[in-house]
């Protein structure tokens, strides 16, 4: 099977190529490398640097390869920058998508996976959010998100494609391969293990008073691996006549800021010191998945969703890829 992989130099995306590669699919990857890494995939793997919005270039890779499915993972993602800057992510997640979107079902590819986010959510009205929630993003990034589901949906309807959006929860962790190197860095568990690792004088805690029980954000945190794997199993779905459908992936569970840094000099035996900030603009307090759906149309069961597991697969990947990340971070 001969599958498009966009954004597959980046986290969940070399992650997830990886694992295809694995289970003897013929991979494509799409990747402009403004934010992902080449060295990330296998060097024999197919590649094209490229945007997702040039048509002429995903026409080509689709008659090329006979492509069958595309798993879609190409977007900007961080909310910070979303909020700030929103032209970047309506231009690049949600023009460069519908872009994609219409010359993929142009060019006769009937399957998509879709990298969508729990953002689409917004601040939960109940805990744990399953797909039935109302969904009004706090942020254009999840926004974007949202958009790229509708059309999705409108296309499903007009009979061109079948799809499969995946909302994550929050990805974390590392395959003995594949870990977290963005730039910047703005998630919690890479900058937490940075400040063990001198990188940093201190981690920057964005908000105190959350009504939650120590006034820090929980999030749901899942393993960079199970979240590949769900992908492996939305792929066979599709192929095997699956309807479109929206599902969570997360582990259920949630852990807040200060559980996270306290796990972490738990894993790593080292002392990590914070510094309380202002919450940043769009965060929602609590983001907790019900991913019963995954479970029961997929058979997806996440095996790695210990929180130690998790930072600790984290800590192995960074100790053993230091020429990666050895730079002091600012």
């Amino acid at each position: 099977m001969a599958v498009l992989v966009t954004g597959g130099a980046g986290y969940i995306g070399s992650v997830t190529v990886e694992a295809l590669l694995e289970s003897g699919h013929e991979i494509v990857v799409l990747d402009n490398l403004s934010r992902g890494h080449r060295d990330a995939l296998n060097p024999q793997i197919i590649f094209y640097k490229g945007d997702i919005g040039d048509r002429q270039l995903v026409r080509m890779i689709a008659r090329e390869h006979q492509l069958d499915a595309c798993i879609h993972f190409a977007a900007f993602a961080y909310v910070g920058e979303s909020v700030v800057s929103p032209q970047l992510y309506f231009e690049n997640n949600v023009e460069q998508g519908v872009a994609l979107l219409g010359t993929l079902a142009e060019s006769g590819v009937r399957c998509v996976i879709f990298s969508s986010s729990c953002a689409t959510y917004g601040e939960p009205l109940v805990l744990p959010l399953d797909e039935k929630h109302p969904q009004n993003p706090t942020n254009p990034y999840g926004w974007s998100k949202l958009m790229l589901e509708r059309v999705l949906e409108a296309y499903e309807r007009a009979g061109m494609l079948r799809f499969v959006a995946l909302r994550y929860f929050n990805a974390a962790g590392a395959t003995p391969k594949h870990g977290e190197r963005h730039t910047p860095e703005t998630h919690l568990i890479p900058n937490v293990l940075a400040a063990a690792e001198g990188l940093l004088p201190s981690v920057s805690v964005f908000g105190h008073d959350y009504p939650t029980a120590d006034g820090t954000a929980i999030r749901d945190y899942i393993h960079v691996s199970d979240l590949a794997n769900a992908h492996l199993l939305a792929l066979d779905y599709l192929i095997d006549g699956g309807s479109s459908e929206f599902i969570n992936l997360g582990n259920g569970r949630g852990y807040s800021v200060l559980e996270v840094i306290e796990t972490a000099r738990a894993v790593t035996g080292r002392p990590i010191s914070i510094r309380n900030e202002e919450a940043r603009p769009g965060d929602p307090s609590q983001l907790v998945a019900g991913a019963e759906k995954a479970r029961r149309i997929l058979g997806w069961r996440p095996s790695r969703a210990e929180l130690a597991t998790i930072i600790g697969s984290a800590w192995e990947w960074r100790e053993q890829h230091r020429h990666l990340i050895d730079q002091p971070l600012k």
